[in-house]
């Protein structure tokens, strides 16, 4: 057995921060940038690693690792999401602020990429210990954050009362209400309407456009969406309403299958209610763990990282992939699936409706005038419709697959903005 052979073998890691580099570098590749500017705006300015003393219930104290990434700044201030889950590492941060820097630049928004998060177990810790955990990394980071500087939003296992726990720490260090530090607040706190359904809505947005592209009619289409989070159940009741025929929908406790189509209003009341879609009476169990390899012709993969991989990539039968989650596909597996014709829709395209309402919410905060859901979703549709748009038409020029595409968008608009700034020496 050879080494590489020996290697394949061993369930080494991926990692998540190699997988974006990448995706860079083969849309670098295809433009004609110095590479000396490349490096410049590739890796992240600013890694900042912390360790947080945090007293629990029983009066004990206990260490936690917190991270935040700035991945660039070129185009606006820092933006993205942080995470509280026992497998957050520094190379998981880097990769996510990395593709926050794209997608924003995606969807041309005044925002650059960070990231953030503590390793820990929420589901394990109290309510208080999740806030003495929240305000102490709030605190330990604040130099960081601010409305100019740094602003983070919710991400897994975080949520507006997390933001609300940060901008209050955040505002009491400042002496002065800071609603926009923090966007994913509660609509009290300056929250923006239409931002928890943002992701989703975007999803499917440019899954419409991607049918219109292809010819084909949404109600003569079948869906499979994996995960019924927050991204997925949106997406699933959105293409729902769209007249997708959703067939098969998983959660990490089993997956649910209905060739007539799952009433998706309906298992979103359930899932509500029991807090999994597992027992849902409009629907046959199956093993949630094939939904990638579903027979339809829309597959949202709205879960985790890594779950298309070189392995599994050709058992994939959807001429669609909407990239709900964050790097779902890794770029090994991208390759198998442009052979087999597939349409993949790329994560820093496709769920850059959470960060594009962000964006929404960050200016009504600033301004001190908010809209209407209705007014959010009529701008949610136009920027994410202009991206794909912009995105599609570099495809077709320039003979790419869509994540190129967009990595080649990405990296140009960035580019553009740091030639007319330079770089201060």
């Amino acid at each position: 057995m050879t080494l590489h052979e020996r290697l394949k073998s061993v369930d080494v890691p991926v990692s998540t921060f190699e997988n974006v580099m990448k995706q860079f570098d083969q849309a670098a590749s295809k433009l004609n940038i110095a590479r000396e500017l490349l490096e410049f705006i590739k890796y992240p300015r600013r890694s900042t690693i912390v360790k947080l003393p945090v007293q629990m219930d029983d009066g004990s104290f206990r260490m936690f690792t917190g991270y935040r990434v700035q991945h660039s700044i070129v185009r606006g201030p820092a933006k993205g999401g942080i995470r509280f889950h026992p497998d957050v590492t520094l190379d998981e941060v880097q990769a996510l602020a990395s593709w926050m820097t794209w997608k924003c630049a995606v969807v041309n928004i005044p925002f650059g990429g960070g990231k953030g998060g503590v390793a820990c177990d929420p589901s394990k810790m109290s309510r208080g210990e999740l806030e003495r955990l929240t305000r102490r990394y709030t605190a330990d980071l604040i130099d960081l954050f601010g409305p100019e500087r740094d602003i983070p939003a919710p991400d897994v296992n975080t949520n507006e009362q997390t933001m609300a726990w940060i901008m209050d720490t955040f505002s009491m260090h400042e002496r002065t209400t800071v609603t926009s530090v923090v966007t994913g607040k509660p609509l009290v706190l300056g929250g923006s309407a239409g931002r928890r359904e943002a992701t989703g809505v975007g999803v499917v947005i440019t899954v419409r456009e991607a049918l219109k592209h292809l010819g084909l009619e949404a109600s003569r289409c079948t869906a499979a969406v994996q995960g019924f989070g927050n991204v997925g159940s949106v997406a699933a009741l959105y293409l729902h309403r769209l007249g997708v025929k959703v067939t098969h929908i998983s959660d990490v406790y089993g997956g649910l299958y209905n060739p007539g189509g799952i009433d998706v209003e309906e298992l979103v009341k359930y899932a509500a209610k029991h807090k999994n879609i597992v027992g849902f009476a409009g629907a046959n169990a199956f093993d949630g763990d094939q939904i990638l390899f579903a027979d339809v012709d829309i597959l949202v993969p709205a879960a985790l990282e890594n779950q298309i991989t070189v392995e599994n990539a050709s058992r994939v039968k959807a001429k669609i992939v909407a990239e709900g989650a964050n790097g779902p596909v890794t770029p090994d597996a991208d390759p198998i699936l442009v052979e087999k014709g597939v349409f993949v829709i790329p994560d820093i395209l496709c769920n850059a409706g959470g960060v594009t309402v962000s964006y929404f919410e960050w200016v009504q905060d600033r301004m001190g005038y908010f809209w209407s859901e209705e007014d959010v979703l009529v701008r949610l549709e136009k920027i994410m419709t202009y991206a794909f748009q912009d995105v599609l038409k570099v495809a077709l020029e320039n003979k790419v697959h869509l994540r190129l595409a967009a990595f080649m968008v990405a990296i140009q608009r960035v580019v553009d903005v740091v030639m007319l700034r330079g770089i201060y020496a």
